[in-house]
């Protein structure tokens, strides 16, 4: 969130410069803002008084540098007696909101039906609580803005919509012990965490293991892997370890990505016993 030129916070979010269909978006809202307006015989500083916002924003809006937060439009559409016109932008608006890259991991989740995933830094950001994920976005250096923060945290928690989707897509997570004991935001943050875990889990869909750190052998010392398996038999999957890391969608190139993430399974806790493992973790916490 940017500061106003008055000194007070801007509500909203920020272009990003690199997303080119965002900000295409955000800044034809913006003519439209400003169409509106100008019908409406308004200056900036008529609109700005009005809606209880400083003007710097709304010359920001209209001019498709500020994204704005659905409130505005709201507020927009009720002053300029829009009749839901202008409120019907907030679709539009949702979107450009999530940064790119986030955007397109989130269409890949929702076109998949069969997710398989293993973390060993970090729970799996589908699995996580807003408070978690909040917690570990702090972290990050150098550090987010917050009005990058809110955005980043808002398209994290926007993808957990795949546990809505009938019919459901199966999703398979490993995860490294460590993840489940690092205290990330706190340990009653964790407890929470893990509460929430336990809760996930147990839908139908859903199979999680843990990978125990006493375990001698395991196949997946090269890091992280993802593959999303899609309804027309295609598929794209990534590993820290394997390909320089590029995302990949060569059947070769995907077997040895299934091999691994197949070996790990079968090295892993199973799903009942990563279920107790996690119960035994809630009572040490």
């Amino acid at each position: 969130m940017s500061v106003d030129s008055d000194g007070t916070e801007e509500p909203g979010w920020e272009v990003d410069p690199e997303d080119e269909q965002g900000a295409a978006v955000v800044a034809a809202v913006g003519r439209q803002l400003k169409v509106w307006r100008e019908t409406a015989g308004l200056r900036v500083s008529d609109l700005a008084a009005r809606m209880g916002y400083g003007e710097d924003l709304v010359r920001k809006v209209e001019s498709g540098r500020r994204i704005p937060r659905p409130e505005y439009l709201d507020k927009a559409d009720e002053v300029l007696r829009a009749g839901g016109r202008i409120a019907s932008m907030k679709k539009d608006v949702e979107q450009a909101r999530y940064p790119k890259r986030i955007r397109d991991l989130a269409k890949l989740e929702a076109r998949a039906v069969e997710v398989l995933t293993y973390g060993n830094h970090n729970l799996h950001g589908l699995l996580q609580t807003e408070e978690y994920a909040r917690a570990l976005f702090d972290m990050r250096r150098p550090e987010y803005s917050p009005g990058e923060l809110d955005r980043i945290l808002a398209a994290r928690m926007a993808r957990h919509s795949v546990f809505e989707r009938r019919p459901a897509p199966a999703l398979s997570f490993v995860q490294e012990e460590v993840t489940l004991r690092r205290p990330i935001g706190g340990k009653m943050a964790l407890r929470r965490q893990l509460e929430h875990l336990l809760e996930m889990i147990h839908l139908r869909n859903v199979e999680f293991q843990v990978m125990p750190t006493a375990r001698e052998d395991h196949a997946g010392m090269g890091g992280r892997i993802q593959v999303l398996k899609f309804s027309d038999g295609t598929a794209v999957g990534r590993s820290d370890g394997a390909f320089y890391g590029r995302t990949v969608s060569d059947p070769k190139q995907l077997q040895v990505l299934e091999l691994r993430y197949g070996i790990i399974r079968a090295q892993a806790l199973t799903p009942r016993e990563s279920r107790a493992f996690i119960k035994h973790m809630l009572g040490e916490t």
